[in-house]
């Protein structure tokens, strides 16, 4: 089984691309390969300059770990500086909106809190590439509107964005170019009013 192959193509600085199929058609792992989580059985994955991953988003928190224990590891482990992470700390906390959890442990947060707290770190990275993955599917609407913003200001600063969700209003108010998998393969690149066009035709909707 194959979850892609034979899927090419080029990304220009600043693009904002969304990635749409149904489940299981590969979408996740083509944003893991860009990543550097995956590497390709074959076929190369040229990537130029950092990655900001929102993808499985409160992976490698550490649930024994406070919450300012953990800002500091996972900013540590994306590459933050020291004195960048202390600069930034409290930007980071009053974004998820933690300021009464900081010396609280990362298990005893509720999901949604887990969620604000891994957007709030991964979202003040300054690489090039932010990657994101149906992550803003929970939370709740005025939290997830603030994250959009944030989306937006990122790719006003030139960021390319590569976008996976279900939800055509979100994709088309990121994205403008986008890429349709189904059964590992590439089957439509183009713009992304007509890429959502061919998938809703394809799937009957």
């Amino acid at each position: 089984f194959w979850a892609l192959r034979h899927v090419s193509f080029d990304v220009r600085h600043g693009e904002a691309i969304g990635v749409v199929g149904r489940n299981g058609q590969g979408k996740s792992t083509l944003l893991k390969l860009v990543s550097g989580v995956l590497l390709p059985d074959e076929g190369v994955v040229e990537v130029h300059g950092g990655v900001a991953p929102l993808i499985e988003i409160t992976g490698g928190f550490v649930g024994d770990l406070t919450v300012r224990e953990n800002v500091r590891l996972t900013a540590g482990l994306h590459g933050m500086s020291r004195a960048e992470i202390a600069r930034r700390f409290d930007a980071i906390i009053a974004f998820a909106e933690l300021e009464d959890f900081v010396d609280t442990p990362y298990k005893h947060l509720s999901s949604g809190m887990k969620v604000r707290l891994a957007f709030a770190v991964v979202s003040q990275l300054e690489e090039p590439i932010l990657l994101v993955d149906e992550v803003l599917a929970v939370g709740d609407k005025a939290f997830r509107e603030k994250c959009y913003r944030r989306i937006d200001e990122l790719l006003a600063a030139g960021r390319t964005l590569f976008f996976v969700s279900h939800n055509e209003r979100d994709l088309r108010r990121f994205c403008t170019r986008g890429l349709y998998l189904d059964r590992g393969s590439l089957k439509m690149d183009g713009p992304i009013d007509e890429v959502l066009a061919r998938y809703r035709a394809d799937s009957g909707v």
